[in-house]
């Protein structure tokens, strides 16, 4: 079993990555608004980048737990998972939106 310290900083580490990648998710959304599509997917790379160091800490927990190494479920652990499942989301609507506002700047005739 991993040690409650060592449970706290991985859950830690998890909110950080998915909180950056919430974040960059947020902007590019903000810059697909403003027809600014190069800068809203190198947010939506940002993004994807914060969420895949997020997802290798618990896809490591995942590996400790299947190997026989119980992790004790706290409540910072619940929250971290609910952050992680979060940024994913915002991440998923982020790109539909940008695709949303490509296809409004060409009804629009290319306007900006």
């Amino acid at each position: 079993m991993q040690s409650m310290e060592d449970i706290q900083t991985l859950s830690f580490t998890i909110i950080l990555h998915a909180g950056n990648a919430r974040s960059s998710a947020m902007e590019a959304i903000s810059y697909a608004k403003d027809y600014n599509f190069s800068e809203a997917r190198k947010k939506i790379e940002e993004a994807e980048q914060a969420f895949i160091e997020a997802h290798h800490v618990q896809t490591d927990l995942l590996q400790n737990e299947a190997n026989g190494k119980k992790n004790e479920v706290t409540v910072i652990l619940v929250h971290a998972q609910d952050h992680l499942m979060t940024a994913l989301t915002v991440k998923d609507l982020a790109n539909e939106m940008i695709t949303m506002y490509e296809r409004m700047q060409l009804l629009e005739g290319g306007k900006q």
